[in-house]
C-alpha cells in the first residue's frame, strides 16, 4: 500500500484587516516534504496517525509538505497558489498511489478562490484518477462545499469544540480510507445545508448530548461516519453555514434520510446552541458579582483563532477605568511592546504603550505605567490535543493591578501555561481575560469558577448580523428568521 499525506490549512476571516501571506504560514508552521517533526501538529493529524500504522502494516508512506497559518484575513493569491502547487508537486512525485490522506481546514479563502479546499481536492483527484482513495480531515468550522465532498471518497471532521479529538478523528479517517481501498466498504455521502450558522460548544448541553448521539450512530447498521459542520460565520463565501455530512456503506437513501434527520434536529436546537454575549460592562458586572474567582472572561471578538489581531484594548481599558485589579489578560499580541520589555529587563518600571495597533476594531492603544514581571524568549504554549504552539518572545507586565501577557507571535489562549510559564498565578486571580472564543475552555475550565463570553467589539465579532455579507446564500439564520434542511446534490463530476 502506497500512501501520500500532506497538509495545507488555515481559517480565513474575510472581514479581518490583515492578509494571510507566506510569512503567516512560516510563523505558524511550514514544513517541506519529509521534514515534519515528530510532534503532533493541529492540521497534520493524518500524518501522525499514518506514522502510527504504516510501519506496522508495511505501507510505504510518503510525507508531503505541511503548512498551516494562524487564522487571519484573505490568503494572498501568491501564498495559496505557491503552497498548493508545492503540495501537488510532492504528490505528483509520489505516484503511483493507493491512498491520499490530507489534513485541511475547510474554511480557507484566497484571492480568487472562495473554496480553496474544493479547488485543491479537485486538482488532487485530477492527478491521481478515480481509483485512488482520497480522504481528508477537516475542522468543524468549515464551509463544507459540495465540490469538496464530490472530489473526496471520505471526509471526516473533528467533532469536539474545543478541538481535542484531532488524533482520534485522524485515526478514524485512516481506517475508513484503508477499508475503502481494500474494497471492504463503499462509502456514499449525503450533504445537508441547515441554512444557518451556529456555534456547537461541546462543553455544554444541548451540544454535548447531540454529538454523543451522533457518535453512537457511527459504526452501526451501515453508518460509517458523520461530520457536523458548524460553519464559520466570518467567511463571506457562498458555502458558509452549518451542514451535516453522512457516509453510509453503499445505501444512498439511508445516508440522505439520516442526514436530513440530524440536520432537522440541529435546526430545532439552534436557539439553545446560541451563545450569550453580554456587553463589556455587563460581563464585568457579572464577574464582580460572582461568589468567588477566578472568573474567566472570553474576549471572543478579538480571538486570533477567528482571524482577529489579538491586540484589542476594549476589555482591558474598562477594567482599568473601573479599578478592577487582581486580574490577568492575555495573550495580547504586541511584538513592539515585547521588544521594549526585553530591552528594559525584568524588574524594570517603564511607560509602555500596549495594544490597539492594527486598526479601529483593535481600540485605542493604552499608555500604562508597567513593571516587567517576567521575560521568556521563544516560549511554547501547550495547544489543542497537546500540540506545541509557538508564542515567540513573551513578556509579563503589570499595570494597575492587572498582569498582561504580551506575545510576539499571534495566537489565542489555548493552554493555561501561556500565563503560568511567566509566573502568573491564575488560581489567585479574581478575573482572567482570555483572547479566545472557545478553545481556551479545555484548559482554563480547570481553574475557572465561572466562564463568561464577552460581547466586546472586534474583528471577530459574534454579532454576525452586523457583518457586511455580499456572497453568502440566503436565507441564513440568524440573519434571516428561516432555517430549513436542504439536501444538496453530490453527483461526482466526470
Amino acid at each position: 500500500m502506497r500512501v501520500f499525506t500532506g497538509s495545507l490549512a488555515t481559517e480565513t476571516n474575510t472581514f479581518a484587516p490583515m492578509p494571510t501571506g507566506l510569512a503567516s504560514f512560516k510563523d505558524r508552521g511550514y514544513f517541506p516534504a519529509g521534514r515534519h517533526p515528530k510532534e503532533l501538529n493541529l492540521f497534520a493529524g493524518p500524518l501522525y496517525a499514518l506514522r502510527e500504522v504504516a510501519a506496522e502494516r508495511g505501507w510505504t508512506l510518503i510525507e508531503g509538505m505541511v503548512a498551516a497559518a494562524q487564522p487571519s484575513g484573505t490568503v494572498t493569491r501568491e501564498a495559496y497558489e505557491q503552497l498548493r502547487d508545492e503540495l501537488l508537486a510532492d504528490l505528483r512525485g509520489a505516484l503511483p498511489l493507493d491512498m491520499v490522506i490530507l489534513g485541511l481546514h475547510g474554511a480557507m479563502v484566497a484571492d480568487g478562490y472562495d473554496d480553496c479546499e474544493g479547488d485543491l481536492l479537485g486538482r488532487v483527484r485530477e492527478l491521481v484518477g478515480p481509483a485512488v482513495v482520497v480522504g481528508a480531515e477537516l475542522d468543524p468550522h468549515m464551509h463544507l462545499s459540495p465540490r469538496m465532498v464530490q472530489q473526496a471518497d471520505v471526509l471526516v471532521s473533528m467533532k469536539e469544540y474545543p478541538h481535542t479529538d484531532v488524533l482520534e478523528r485522524a485515526r478514524e479517517l485512516v481506517s475508513l480510507c484503508e477499508a475503502k481501498a481494500a474494497g471492504r466498504i463503499r462509502p456514499v455521502a449525503a450533504l445537508v445545508d441547515c441554512q444557518m450558522v451556529v456555534p456547537i460548544h461541546t462543553t455544554r448541553q444541548p451540544a454535548r448530548g447531540f454529538i454523543d448521539r451522533v457518535q453512537a450512530l457511527e459504526g452501526r447498521e451501515g453508518v460509517l461516519t458523520i461530520s457536523i459542520g458548524q460553519g464559520f460565520a466570518h467567511g463571506n463565501v457562498p458555502d458558509m453555514g452549518s451542514k451535516v455530512l453522512v457516509y453510509t456503506d453503499g445505501d444512498q437513501q439511508q445516508a440522505d434520510r439520516l442526514a436530513m434527520q440530524l440536520a432537522t434536529e440541529l435546526i430545532g436546537m439552534r436557539g439553545q446552541l446560541a451563545v450569550r454575549y453580554p456587553d463589556i460592562d455587563s460581563a464585568l458586572d457579572e464577574a464582580v458579582a460572582a461568589a468567588k474567582g477566578p472568573v474567566v472572561l472570553a474576549d471572543r471578538a478579538d480571538n486570533p483563532g477567528s482571524g482577529a489581531p489579538g491586540d484589542s484594548t476594549f476589555v482591558l481599558k474598562r477594567m482599568i477605568e473601573r479599578g478592577l485589579a487582581n486580574g490577568a489578560v492575555g495573550p495580547m499580541w504586541d511584538p513592539i511592546a515585547v521588544r521594549i520589555a526585553f530591552e528594559a529587563g525584568q524588574g524594570a518600571r517603564l511607560a509602555l504603550r500596549i495594544g490597539g495597533k492594527i486598526g479601529p476594531l483593535s481600540g485605542q492603544p493604552l499608555d500604562l505605567d508597567c513593571t516587567v514581571k517576567a521575560l521568556r524568549p521563544d516560549m511554547v504554549m501547550t495547544g489543542l490535543a497537546g500540540a506545541p504552539t509557538d508564542m515567540g518572545d513573551c513578556a509579563l507586565v503589570e499595570a494597575d493591578g492587572i498582569e498582561i501577557v504580551l506575545v510576539s507571535i499571534r495566537n489565542q489562549a489555548l493552554g493555561t501555561d501561556v500565563f503560568t510559564q511567566l509566573g502568573c498565578d491564575l488560581a489567585s486571580k479574581r478575573f482572567i481575560v482570555v483572547k479566545s472564543a472557545q478553545h481556551f475552555h479545555a484548559s482554563f475550565a480547570k481553574v475557572a469558577s465561572q466562564v463568561i463570553y464577552v460581547g466586546a467589539p472586534g474583528a471577530a465579532t459574534p454579532h454576525t448580523a452586523t457583518l457586511p455579507y455580499t456572497k453568502i446564500r440566503r436565507p441564513r439564520w440568524p440573519l434571516d428568521d428561516v432555517a430549513t434542511a436542504v439536501l444538496l446534490p453530490l453527483a461526482r463530476p466526470n
